[in-house]
């Protein structure tokens, strides 16, 4: 009988060792297993340098993290003079509504001036942005890893970061929508006034000398093996930037083996029917899930 208690009190003995065990490894800073989800959240004109239009607009997503959750940026069109980012409402609403999971970021980025070219200017702006979300990616809880969706002038200058600039290959996916891609066509060298727009569009001092600017700042000349996949929309009947646009890239594209897709809508330059965007945002969806799925 002694023997059975002696059993007894060196099993409660053994049992109090195991509790204590436990208590002891429990989080000293009392964070909870399944910690409370981050609220979504929005944020305006937030500068990434120091000029005034060197801002964007930021949404984060509930629920977001920096191990899984990636940013969309989009890019305003202007002929690289004009624009802003307000202009592009309608498709920040669309991203968010399409892909909730994600970030969307809404730039705006220094225009061109007689005193202030656009290239490699506006190139460099999206390099500064990144930049600035990547030092931020803990404060924000976004994963560094970026899509660009431009418009017009906004698609050209996305291409030719990801095809030029991004040598950290932080952005996976571009998608361009009406945006020039080869200015040694006729249809821009034929232009009356085509080398003085380059002359005021370009920072002569960043380029090498004889450069050929029509090539240099044509995204088909720049698509390599280390290229985004790319999805490309363009109107049948646009005269602002004509579908040989399109074709010379998507041709570039395949040469390289860079995953694209390519849909010409019926109107000009981007006044396309309500028929046709339900198409375009089917299509946008299932690219970026594709070849820009979070983690």
């Amino acid at each position: 009988m002694k023997h059975n208690q002696h059993l007894f009190f060196l099993f409660l003995f053994c049992f109090s060792l195991i509790s204590c065990s436990s208590d002891d490894t429990s989080d000293p800073l009392n964070i909870p297993d399944d910690p409370i989800p981050l609220e979504a959240e929005f944020h305006e004109n937030v500068s990434y340098g120091t000029l005034p239009e060197q801002v964007y607009d930021i949404y984060l997503p509930a629920g977001r993290s920096s191990e899984n959750t990636k940013t969309l940026i989009l890019i305003h069109g202007g002929f690289w003079t004009s624009g802003d980012k307000a202009d592009l409402a309608e498709y920040v609403d669309m991203v968010e509504e399409l892909l909730p999971e994600y970030a969307v970021v809404n730039m705006n980025y220094v225009l061109a001036t007689a005193s202030t070219p656009a290239f490699p200017n506006q190139f460099m702006d999206i390099d500064l942005l990144i930049n600035s979300l990547t030092s931020l990616k803990e404060d924000l809880q976004i994963y560094p890893e970026f899509g660009l969706i431009g418009v017009s002038s906004g698609a050209h200058i996305s291409l030719q970061y990801d095809y030029v600039y991004d040598t950290d290959d932080q952005v996976k996916m571009v998608c361009d929508v009406v945006g020039p891609t080869d200015f040694t066509d006729p249809f821009y060298t034929d232009q009356p006034g085509f080398e003085n727009l380059t002359a005021y569009l370009v920072d002569e001092t960043a380029y090498p000398d004889n450069t050929d600017y029509a090539v240099a700042l044509s995204p088909v000349f720049h698509v390599s093996l280390v290229s985004s996949p790319t999805i490309l929309f363009y109107g049948e009947d646009d005269t602002l930037v004509t579908p040989n646009n399109a074709y010379a890239l998507e041709t570039a594209l395949n040469n390289m083996g860079i995953p694209n897709s390519l849909t010409l809508y019926p109107g000009g330059h981007g006044d396309w029917s309500d028929e046709s965007f339900e198409d375009f945002k089917i299509k946008l969806k299932n690219f970026i899930q594709t070849n820009f799925e979070i983690l």
